[in-house]
This record gives C-alpha cells, structure tokens and sequence, in this order.
C-alpha cells in the first residue's frame, strides 16, 4: 500500500517535472524565435543606416569596434549621428524586451506563425514588383541608350544621368523600389507564377527579334537573367511554406507526426535560421562584404550597353535569406504548437504567402 502511494508520487512529480521542462524549452524557441526574426529586420535597417546614412551603429556606440572588427568613420561622427547610434542601440535593446515580454503575455504560437507568414509574403511581393518595374524601366532606358535615343527623349542633363549606373540607380531605380513597396501593400493576388511566364516572354521575344529580325542586345538577355534569379530566390519561402523542398522521403514519410514535428523545429532551429543568418551577416557585415560592395558602387557588367542591374541582383540574395528567416521561424512555431497541443494534422496552419 506504501509502495503504490510513494509510486504514484514520484510518477506525479516525474509527469509535473517533464511537463514543466517541455514547456519552458517551448517558451525559451519562441522567445528566440521572435527575437531572431524581429533582430533580423533591425540588422537590415540598420545596415541602411551605418553604410549610407553614416551612423555609428550598436557596436561602435557601445564602444566595442576592437572586438568585432567593425569600422570607424575617419572623421568620427556629427551629433545627430551620435544621437542615432543611440537611437539604434536603444531599438536593439527594445526588441529583445519586446521579445520577452509579447512571449510571456501570448503564448499563441500559431497567430505568431500565421503574422510571420504574411510577413514574408509583403517582402516577396513587394521584391516581385521590385523587379518587374525596375526590370522593365531598365530594359526600356537601355534600348534607348544603346539606340542613342535618349538624349532626344530626356535631353542632354538626364541623358548623362542615365548613361552612370550610379545615377540610373539612385534616380530612377530606388524610387520605383519604394513604389513597390507601395504595390503591395495594396495588391496581395500577385503569385510567382507570373514572374514564370515574364521570364518564357522575355525569352520569347530574344527569339523573334534575333532569328526573324536579326537584332540582339546585351540588355535583352540581362533582363532574363535578372527575372529569373529572382524566381528561383524568392520562391524559396512560399515553397518552404508549402513544404515542397527536397527531402530524403524514404525516412521522413514513414514517421509519425510527432516525430515529423520535432525534426522540422530541429531543422529550423539548428539549421534553416543560423543559415539565414550566416548569409546575412557573411554578406552585410562590413562595406566591402560580398552584397554591401555590389550595392554601395552599383556594379555592373562589364558588357557596357547591358542593363545595370547587376547590383540590384547581390540584393537578391537579402530577399532569400529574410524571407526564409521569416519562413524558417513561422514553420517552427507551427511545428511547436502542434506539439504543445498534440494536434497532428496534415494541414497547414497558417495563412497564404
């Protein structure tokens, strides 16, 4: 009678105890869940703002540039740009607060999950639009160029800014990315399918103006390329979302759900977010680093009468790696919650991308 009494006991306080851990792991993946992905929109606002505007940024306004390798402007900082450093540290610190706290008021994975979802949606179309009128102004400012129209069209002052890719980008290029932004917030029926059938278009008329008209432009297969890099990078979240990516099927059909779910938010958290990240920060660290220097000199091809959009293509891979950081955190939390609620349909739980 003793032996059952203590037996059950010690089951209750194993089951309190296990119960307790499991549900302070899972409070601990969504605190670094949402913080990871809210940190990540930071980093790139502040990488905005210490390589164009000039600020100090987090690392120099705290005083630890030595330890991070990160540089100094040569003729130190103004004092409104002092007064933004602090403004960006103070907004790091906000967000990981924020992270606290949002995790311990609402422990609603999924409405998480479903918000980061429509979050990397606005990106990726927003980024769509991006290229579709960039894309399309840039093919249409080329052929006028390479034509030697452009000084009848713009005269000779807009012609000049035309013919310097810094001035094609800064003039023309970043204002029709802000207009994108602008798109999609009101359009959300926009699918990738479209940008498909702009690239088999594009390809379409090379084939008609080489084979029947006997014309061909560099420009023209600048613009192919250029449409379908961003098919294939900005597809890669709406396909993780759909759960279409490659898997080794063989192992991971014959699982059960649970074991389904624990593997995803390994993946994720082990795997998907700290690659996101390392393609952030491999590529946005420094002035110099592999997509900041592309994009800070709009580079060009060295073809001369092509599009000069081969720095806006380095921002591709920002677009990837975001949008999949969001995607990534989203699949980790609808995996989370399912575990926590032992609800194990086959169904996806958040909203469209």
């Amino acid at each position: 009678m003793a032996s059952n009494i203590v037996g059950r006991h010690l089951w209750t306080l194993d089951f309190w105890f296990t119960q307790g851990l499991e549900t302070h792991m899972f409070v601990f993946m969504h605190f670094v869940g949402l913080g990871s992905a809210l940190l990540a929109l930071l980093f790139l606002i502040n990488n905005f703002l210490i390589f164009v505007m000039g600020a100090p940024g987090v690392i120099n306004t705290v005083g630890l540039t030595e330890f991070f390798g990160t540089e100094i402007a040569k003729g130190g900082y103004t004092t409104p740009l002092i007064i933004v450093g602090f403004i960006q540290t103070a907004l790091f610190l906000s967000v990981i607060i924020f992270a606290g706290y949002h995790v311990s008021k609402n422990r609603d994975m999924r409405a998480d999950a479903r918000w980061l979802d429509k979050s990397s949606a606005y990106f990726v179309r927003a980024a769509f639009w991006a290229v579709f009128i960039i894309g399309l102004a840039d093919a249409v400012l080329s052929f006028l160029r390479v034509e030697g129209l452009h000084v009848n069209v713009f005269g000779e002052d807009i012609a000049a800014i035309i013919a310097l890719p810094a001035g094609r980008g800064m003039y023309f290029h970043l204002p029709l990315l802000v207009l994108a932004f602008f798109i999609a917030l009101r359009d959300r029926s926009v699918s990738l399918i479209w940008l498909a059938f702009l690239v088999v278009i594009a390809e379409f008329l090379i084939v008609i103006a080489r084979f029947i008209y006997g014309y061909e432009q560099t420009f023209m297969g600048d613009l192919v390329r250029f449409w379908y890099a961003a098919l294939f990078l900005f597809a890669s979240a709406y396909t993780l979302k759909e759960d279409g990516h490659v898997r080794v099927d063989v192992l991971y059909a014959g699982l059960r759900e649970k074991t389904k779910c624990v593997l995803n938010s390994t993946g994720a958290i082990f795997f998907g977010i700290p690659l996101c990240w390392l393609v952030l920060l491999r590529g946005l660290w420094g002035k110099s680093s592999l997509i900041n220097s592309p994009m800070l000199n709009f580079e060009t091809s060295m073809s001369g009468f092509g599009m000069y959009i081969k720095y806006f293509m380095a921002a591709f891979l920002i677009v990837f790696a975001f949008s999949m950081l969001l995607q990534f955190t989203s699949y980790l939390f609808s995996s989370m919650a399912k575990i926590e609620e032992g609800t194990f349909g086959s169904e996806q739980e958040s909203g469209a991308a």
